[in-house]
């Protein structure tokens, strides 16, 4: 390291000690609430275990610039305002396993990223070994909004990064190149992620903030989405179901503010905390999955600043979780991440969520993000529901309980002929369960379900602790706490 650098992980580590008491390295994860400790099944390649996380935190290193300057100066903590380490010890606090930097550019931002957030990174990995660290930044997405963008741990990550961010993030360039700001910028820049050895893994975020109304898209839409898939398959992943930044409905001691909007989402809201192209039921999400498309949905906090110091995020892992189905390593849980090996939940609703189908005649069965083949068998498919509550208060200190769980299902009838198309009419709630139709066994409520399968289909679950039937567009001053979801993502089912 040179002596700036240095300087600077002294002066973060300082930082960190003061927010934290001193007891960074002082819990392991595997005692934290949150985390799943039961003996399950070994499904999805043997793996056991459940890991929380969150793909979207900012540091320090979102900076603003000064623009009276010549290339414009950067400022340290312009925008976002915590040290990485003082992000990964409260995702620790928490209960996450991993998280991703991914602080957003600006003019020469590559230069910084590299020369010192990198060093920084490294610190905090050093400081706080228990929270898996990854290396990433919210790409300013050519032609679009931002996206998180997660990057392999190997030992070219600051290259990869640097390469990417300096020749594609459409606000590096100074002077601005009116050319990194379009579609084709992308695309190019997508093939290059698919050609790379070590390819990352990249989710839209907020894909939906800019919507004016529903289905009346801003600088995200349906037809970019399919075109970057098609692009990069083993790159392109999906898009955050629920976005961050939803404490922008509280004041600083927690109260609500009447006019405060949940996510930030200023035009068209957020339903039930999720981005409307999540949430509506037959919707985007739902027409990418009928056309056979793997796209997942994960859930962030997007931290800048927390609510208690004015702005309008929780900590990593306070609020949103996304769950991934992963050996406790870098490469795996990139890997669950890229597969689809997920669900999330905002509020701590759960912190298990163990959905597999099985031929009802017999086989081994497959999780979230996997494929059943049917062929040859007969047409039922026995669905499981595996379902528990968190053991400890959530961070509101309330306990809240699943009201109700949704079995949805959708066919796969292939590409659409018009990539603009944002519906799937075939999706439909095949059965909703309350506490009357389920089961408790052992502290877990069980779901058990029967489809009969007549063509490609998928199978997803969602529940609520209220008693909306679908999720319904948050008004302003909506209290996070008390409208409260999860999602699996599907199942797919060919036959």
């Amino acid at each position: 390291m040179a002596a700036d650098e240095v300087r600077a992980a002294r002066v973060n580590r300082r930082r960190l000690l003061a927010v934290t008491g001193g007891l960074v390295g002082a819990v392991a994860i595997g005692g934290l609430p949150g985390v799943a400790q039961a003996s399950v099944p070994r499904l999805g390649g043997g793996r056991r275990d459940w890991l929380p996380g969150d793909h979207h935190v900012h540091s320090e290193f979102s900076v603003g610039y000064d623009e009276s300057t010549t290339p414009p100066t950067p400022i340290i903590g312009g925008d976002a305002i915590y040290p990485l380490a003082v992000n990964a010890a409260n995702a620790r606090r928490f209960g996450l396993a991993w998280i991703v930097s991914t602080d957003h550019g600006g003019p020469n931002h590559a230069k910084l990223d590299a020369e010192q957030r990198y060093p920084s990174l490294l610190e905090a990995r050093r400081s706080v070994p228990e929270v898996l660290q990854f290396y990433g930044m919210e790409l300013d997405t050519p032609a679009a909004d931002h996206s998180s963008l997660i990057i392999p741990k190997v030992a070219a990550e600051r290259d990869i990064l640097f390469n990417l961010e300096s020749r594609f993030s459409k606000r590096d360039p100074f002077p601005p190149d009116p050319s990194f700001d379009t579609e084709a910028k992308m695309i190019e820049a997508l093939h290059e992620m698919q050609r790379l050895r070590d390819r990352p893994v990249l989710f839209a975020n907020h894909p939906a903030r800019s919507a004016s109304g529903l289905g009346v898209y801003g600088q995200d839409t349906p037809a970019e989405f399919r075109n970057w898939k098609d692009a990069a398959p083993d790159v392109v992943s999906g898009f955050e179901g629920a976005p961050g930044h939803q404490a922008g409905a509280l004041n600083p001691d927690g109260t609500v503010d009447p006019a405060g909007e949940r996510g930030g989402y200023g035009n068209f809201p957020t339903m039930g905390g999720f981005d409307q192209m999540t949430a509506r039921l037959g919707g985007l999400w739902d027409s990418l999955l009928g056309e056979g498309r793997r796209w997942w949905i994960t859930s962030t906090s997007d931290s800048h600043v927390h609510y208690t110091e004015g702005g309008s995020d929780f900590w990593p892992g306070e609020y949103s979780k996304t769950y991934v189905f992963a050996d406790r390593n870098y490469a795996d849980i990139l890997d669950g991440l890229r597969r689809g090996r997920i669900f999330v939940t905002i509020g701590d609703l759960i912190d298990r969520l163990d959905l597999t189908a099985r031929p009802a005649d017999g086989g081994v069965p497959v999780t979230v993000g996997e494929t059943l083949n049917l062929r040859g068998k007969r047409p039922d498919v026995e669905i499981e529901i595996r379902i528990r509550e968190p053991r400890n208060p959530n961070a509101a200190g309330d306990r809240p309980h699943l009201q109700r769980v949704d079995v949805i299902t959708g066919r796969v009838t292939g590409p659409v002929s018009d990539r603009t198309t944002d519906t799937n009419p075939t999706t439909r709630v095949a059965e909703r369960y309350g506490p009357r139709d389920w089961r408790v066994e052992n502290g877990w409520i069980v779901v058990r379900h029967t489809l009969r399968v007549d063509g490609p289909m998928y199978v997803r679950v969602r529940g609520t602790n209220t008693d909306e039937l679908e999720p319904q567009p948050d008004p302003l001053g909506s209290n996070p706490w008390e409208d409260l979801w999860f999602y699996s993502n599907p199942i797919f089912i060919n036959r």
